[in-house]
């Protein structure tokens, strides 16, 4: 992370250029990091957000408060799958989006204002999980038609969520625990140079998955698109096939990529 700190300014001097917030809220490298950044805050979101957070450097909210803000928003976007018809599903993408708007916002705000703290960190991390494990959980119940008015629900589609719900979890629980386990052997955390497995073969198997990109599909970003154009679909066919679809093939890649990433984990040096 780099050392650029927040200027010092006057309030005379009124807020800082778009140019002078950028060089402390994004540090050099920060959106370049293969981990470290969401395809749609490099493609969108931060030149969205930075000009918002610059807004708020003043004003009488903290980074954590936010990041409180961006897990209820997160949550609210797999609750609004269960709204019916097209309407559920187009407010479950905006909600998402906001909640990635505001996982952008907390983190400028507490770098402009040197205020970063482990708090925040794991707040960050439980609310990534809560979310997406929330809109997965979502599909499924909105897949199982559960305010039908034949009153009868098929539970398996909201079975089906909650393994690709469980999926998420586990996923992003597996790459939290690499650290957790070599903090407590006394090392440092790992870098992304050692994510490649030792083996060949796993390798080109690991190179060929992240080709496809399958498995961003499961990410709250993601899923809530896939749901948006599923619910286009079934508004246009006049039932939930397409969202049904959506999460039997969520929960797939959930299963596969579960196995998978832990498999990836176990054979590279990331625990070395």
């Amino acid at each position: 992370m780099s050392n650029t700190s927040a200027p010092e300014r006057t309030p005379a001097q009124g807020k800082p250029t778009i140019a002078e917030f950028r060089a402390v809220a994004h540090p050099e490298g920060m959106l370049q990091r293969r981990s470290g950044e969401h395809w749609a805050g490099r493609l969108y979101m931060r030149r969205i957000s930075s000009r918002v957070t610059r807004h708020l450097i003043t004003a009488p909210v903290t980074p954590n408060q936010l990041t409180w803000l961006m897990m209820l928003t997160g949550v609210l976007g797999g609750a609004a799958l269960l709204i019916p018809g097209l309407t559920g599903a187009v407010l479950a993408a905006l909600l998402i989006q906001a909640y990635l708007g505001l996982d952008c916002v907390d983190g400028e705000l507490a770098r402009w204002r040197k205020q970063t703290s482990t708090t925040g960190v794991y707040l960050d991390r439980v609310g990534h999980y809560l979310s997406e494990a929330a809109l997965l959980t979502g599909a499924g119940l909105r897949a199982a038609d559960l305010f039908r008015s034949s009153g009868t629900t098929d539970w398996m589609w909201a079975f089906l969520g909650t393994v690709a719900a469980l999926g998420a979890i586990l996923i992003k629980a597996e790459t939290d625990l690499v650290d957790v386990a070599r903090i407590r052997r006394g090392l440092s955390a790992v870098d992304d140079s050692a994510s490649v497995p030792r083996a060949s073969g796993v390798a080109t198997l690991r190179k060929l998955a992240a080709g496809l990109k399958l498995h961003r599909l499961i990410g709250g970003v993601e899923a809530s698109l896939v749901l948006l154009v599923a619910g286009i679909a079934d508004f246009a066919h006049g039932d939930l096939f397409f969202t049904r679809l959506a999460v039997a093939v969520l929960a797939g890649i959930a299963v596969v990529q579960t196995l998978l990433h832990l498999l990836s984990i176990v054979l590279s040096s990331r625990l070395r």
